[in-house]
Formats: structure tokens, sequence, C-alpha cells
């Protein structure tokens, strides 16, 4: 994956400079040397660091990082010219994961800038496994509502996605159409089975594993149905 770095600060030459010991290690790096830019880019396109300075004209970088925070849990390193322990504790409260103070090294900024995007990396990779449900040829993120069929994404209704998220989620457990409709529908249960039929009928026919050959959504005869147990 590539690593995007967005550096906040007015200071160009400084951004320059950061810029091409980033390129360095291969880094793609786009800078703001503004506050409000800062904002809409941070908050519009996906980053793996935001490099930012304290002083910053209009709106400071205080104002920026609470604003950022709102809406993203990028790591956020925070730069300054001043060596004051108030501005870096009030940083790290506002939700700064790591500060250096200016003048540093480039082997310390490097190092801090690896060590963020590592943490971050990791801390993603485990977060995205365990909002994903992964079986046979199947995957169902349930943040993103996204499901897959052998790699292909495939288009359901809000409800369709309900259906097969509850089902998923007790693989192998057999419910009737009455809990199916409490649960999913989380109204009192109208007695209305046709209703339920279709949607499996249509979900089923959507996420069928033609390749593997394989139904997900199994139907139990005269009881109800199950996510099948054997994907």
């Amino acid at each position: 994956m590539e690593n995007k770095i967005l550096i906040i600060d007015d200071d160009t030459d400084l951004c320059y400079l950061l810029k091409n010991y980033l390129m360095l290690e291969n880094y793609n790096v786009t800078i703001c040397n503004d506050g409000a830019s800062g904002i809409k880019e941070g908050i519009s396109n996906t980053y793996q660091l935001i490099i930012l300075d304290i002083m910053l004209p209009i709106m400071n970088g205080f104002e920026v990082l609470t604003t950022i925070r709102k809406t993203s849990s990028v790591p956020i390193l925070m730069l300054t010219a001043k060596d004051s322990e108030v501005d870096k504790v009030s940083g790290l409260r506002l939700g700064a994961d790591d500060y250096l103070t200016k003048p540093f090294l480039q082997n310390e900024f490097i190092a801090r800038v690896q060590s963020l995007i590592r943490r971050y990396t990791i801390f993603n990779a485990k977060h995205e496994e365990s909002e994903t449900l992964s079986f046979k040829g199947l995957a169902i993120n349930r943040q993103l509502r996204i499901v897959n069929v052998n790699g292909d994404t495939i288009k359901l209704t809000a409800k369709e996605f309900d259906l097969l998220l509850f089902l998923a989620s007790n693989k192998g457990q057999v419910f009737t159409k009455e809990q199916i409709y409490n649960h999913v529908w989380k109204e009192e249960y109208s007695y209305d089975d046709s209703n339920i039929m279709s949607f499996i009928s249509k979900l089923r026919r959507k996420i069928k594993n033609t390749e593997l050959e394989l139904d997900y959504i199994q139907t139990i005869h005269g009881v109800g149905y199950r996510f099948n147990l054997g994907v």
C-alpha cells in the first residue's frame, strides 16, 4: 500500500525540506500552507500520517487538530518551534500522537514518521480484520457494509445486507421466520412469511457462489433458515 503523508505548515522552505526527506523514503507527500486548506485536504482524502505545525496563521495547529479529530483517527505528528511543555501536553490531550520541537535531526524525524505509520498500519489491519466476516469465497465488512463474492462486490439493499449479516454472524444456528423478522426488521412479527421468503430468495440469488457451487443460506424444512455451517 502506498503511504501518503500530508504536511500542514506555512514555512515553505521547511515543507520543501521535509518533502525531500520523505520522498527519499518513498512516501507520497502533499503540502498545505494554511489550516483551512489542510483540514479540507485531510478530511477529503486518505492519509497514513499528517505532519502539523502549531504556529499557523489565522487558524493555529491546535484548532486544525481538533477539527480533524472529529472525523479521523489518522496519526498526527505535531511540529513547533517552542520547547514548551504546555504546548506538548495540549497537543497530546487534543489527540496528537507525537511531538517534535524544531530544529530536529533528519534521522529522528524519519524515525518518528516510520514508527507512527507502522503502528497505524498494524492497528488498521487488525481493525479491518475484526470488522470482516470471512467464509469460503464470501467476505462481509460490517463497518463499510460491503459484500464480496470471489472478489466481486455484490450490490445489496440495506435490508438484504442486514439479513445476511444477522445469519452470517450466527453461523450454523437455525432461526425461524419470526426470529429473523424480529431481529432484522425489529418489528413485531406480522406472520407475513412471503415477505421474508422473498427477501431470502433474492439474497440467495445475489450471493450464490456458482464458482464454488455454494449456497450460503440453507433452508431447514419445517423450521426456518441458517447460514451454511460448512463454509
